[in-house]
């Protein structure tokens, strides 16, 4: 993996001071990866922008997120480390009903690559998994709920059904409530979250979790691999969903390629 567009604003430079250091076609290790997408330092503690939401998304060169309904068959083994490296460095990683249904989730493990940096962040050996859903329409019986070295979160709203409510709850599942109605607010989301000290925020969609986290300005960072496929059909696009008013325009923090596949960085113009 090599670096074509080595960033001078990049938190770090994958511990290398010189930036033509990165221009090597040897494998990254674990530790380079984790500095090249470390979390900005110093967030707040409370209040606005106490927390920083990214989102790790994959896509063909015709923009399919999906084949065959998954993105694993899009991927590759690069990419498969930085989605490793991207969950290690989280508090939380957040998704939507649909796509923990679809993809299989189970609870994040614990890495002994990255416990040593996590201790010293004072995070918890793994992060949380948040499940996005106004219906509750989940089996709670699944290892994501029962097995899990932190408590899931369940992400609905106040007028979700009492008894799912009470179903993730018997479940050992955290319930936040971060919308009126079924209706989740995204921005609400990300601030019930951080209010729990998960402040450091990942998003692996589905494309419409992403669309609204999009639409609601909630969005910091996009971590997006284009993959050298080409699918053509219907799948969708990485972010689905209405279309917002202005397109919002991100620079690019970073860019690795392997084997044909870019893997950038995107940061919203006026974020830290």
């Amino acid at each position: 993996m090599r670096s074509l567009f080595p960033v001078t604003d990049l938190t770090t430079t994958a511990a290398a001071s010189d930036p033509s250091e990165l221009l090597t076609d040897r494998e990254w290790s674990l530790d380079e990866l984790a500095e090249a997408y470390a979390y900005p330092t110093g967030l707040p503690a409370e209040g606005p922008g106490n927390a920083w939401l990214r989102a790790n998304m994959v896509s063909t060169l015709d923009g399919a997120a999906q084949h065959d309904g998954r993105s694993q068959p899009i991927s590759c083994g690069a990419d498969m480390r930085i989605f490793g490296t991207l969950r290690a460095l989280a508090d939380v990683v957040i998704a939507g009903a649909g796509t923990v249904r679809q993809e299989g989730y189970r609870p994040a493990r614990a890495r002994e690559a990255f416990a040593a940096r996590r201790a010293a962040a004072g995070q918890g050996p793994a992060p949380a998994i948040a499940v996005v859903t106004g219906s509750l329409d989940l089996d709670f019986s699944l290892p994501l709920f029962t097995e899990p070295l932190v408590p899931t979160l369940v992400v609905t709203g106040a007028g979700a059904p009492a008894d799912r409510i009470a179903a993730a709850r018997k479940a050992g599942a955290e319930v936040v409530i971060a919308g009126e109605g079924t209706r989740v607010d995204p921005a609400r989301a990300v601030r019930e979250l951080a209010d729990r000290g998960l402040r450091r925020q990942l998003t692996e969609g589905g494309p419409r979790l992403l669309g609204q986290f999009v639409a609601a300005g909630a969005l910091d960072e996009l971590c997006l691999t284009l993959s050298p496929m080409l699918t053509a059909g219907d799948a969708q696009r990485i972010a689905g969903g209405p279309g917002v008013i202005v397109p919002e325009r991100f620079a690019l923090a970073s860019l690795l390629e392997e084997d044909g596949f870019l893997f950038g960085r995107y940061r919203r113009r006026d974020a830290r």
